[in-house]
């Protein structure tokens, strides 16, 4: 039996995720989950919305080529703001192709370019790699995007799971190191805290897509051994200091175990002065918002981190 809270698309979505099968987090090797992940996206391919050009670039990062594909919207005209992308995937698997929906979405309903980061995954790279692949694909960003016809001082950054968590990362650092400037976050679904005690962790530990034991296994490939899960460039609601930050939209699903800290975050940023919005999409699980077609969900989230993108960027004329 399913969850009544549960959408009937949602379930529809779990019993042919269920069909198709494989191993989950946690019970195989990184490249195994990998491997999973890919034949899983053959099957359960998303709504995929035309843009008008999809470019594929890479820049050196801090350990070597970056990845990236730029997405130029449908409908806009130059110049456009700049929205940076970075996947979701525990840090450890899925690749920014299939962030594209976000990609795409938060392009044509911003009017930016969406640039997709293909950073390194781990455990090949342990935190902080993730975290300075995406901030130096910002920076790049800022030198670069003229090229393609945006505006480097009007971005934002968004991410799903994973990349909600680099998403908040990399406006923290950008705020501690001055540059860029980055005028909202939005954050899908983020992974927030190293910590698995929070009541969200125990309600939804199995049987609701993303486990409890998979969301500490993806924390071990991340942090390795020795790696420190309380640095606020790894559990973003751990800095001491949350003023100053972008504007946030933090859009979480209703069972999902990274329902609280997510939610939590929200409500510190909003304690520290920071213009947020946290809303919770009823009926579905982590990464909904990554499923159009499969999910109606996930366009109204889409939808609402556009609007409040755009919100942000008209500030900056004010």
């Amino acid at each position: 039996m399913y969850d009544p809270r549960l959408h009937p698309e949602t379930v529809d979505f779990m019993k042919k995720g269920a069909e198709i099968g494989g191993p989950a987090a946690g019970e195989c090797t990184p490249e195994e989950l990998r491997a999973a992940s890919d034949a899983r996206s053959q099957v359960l391919k998303p709504a995929i919305e035309p843009v008008r050009k999809v470019i594929r670039r890479k820049f050196d990062g801090p350990e070597g080529e970056v990845p990236l594909r730029i997405y130029i919207p449908e409908g806009a005209e130059p110049p456009y703001p700049v929205v940076m992308i970075f996947h979701g995937g525990g840090w450890t698997i899925r690749s920014y192709e299939l962030e594209g929906p976000t990609s795409r979405g938060l392009a044509n309903r911003v009017g930016a370019i969406a640039v997709s980061v293909q950073y390194r995954l781990a455990p090949e790279a342990r935190f902080p790699g993730a975290a300075e692949d995406c901030y130096a694909a910002a920076r790049w960003a800022v030198d670069n995007v003229a090229e393609f016809g945006g505006d480097p001082s009007i971005m934002a950054v968004a991410g799903t799971s994973a990349g909600g968590n680099l998403s908040a990362a990399v406006s923290q650092m950008a705020r501690d190191r001055g540059e860029p400037n980055i005028s909202h976050q939005a954050l899908f679904c983020p992974v927030i805290d190293h910590n698995f005690k929070r009541a969200s962790y125990d309600e939804f530990a199995d049987g609701y897509g993303l486990t409890k034991i998979g969301m500490q296994w993806f924390w071990e490939q991340y942090l390795g051994p020795d790696g420190n899960g309380s640095d606020p460039y790894a559990s973003p609601i751990q800095a001491e200091d949350l003023s100053g930050l972008p504007d946030a939209t933090v859009i979480v699903a209703e069972c999902d175990v990274l329902r609280d800290e997510a939610e939590d975050y929200a409500a510190d940023l909003q304690k520290a002065g920071v213009d947020t919005r946290l809303t919770r999409y009823e009926g579905v699980l982590h990464g909904f918002n990554c499923q159009p077609g499969h999910i109606h969900a996930a366009e109204s989230a889409l939808d609402e981190a556009a609007d409040r993108i755009k919100a942000s960027f008209a500030k900056l004329g004010a």
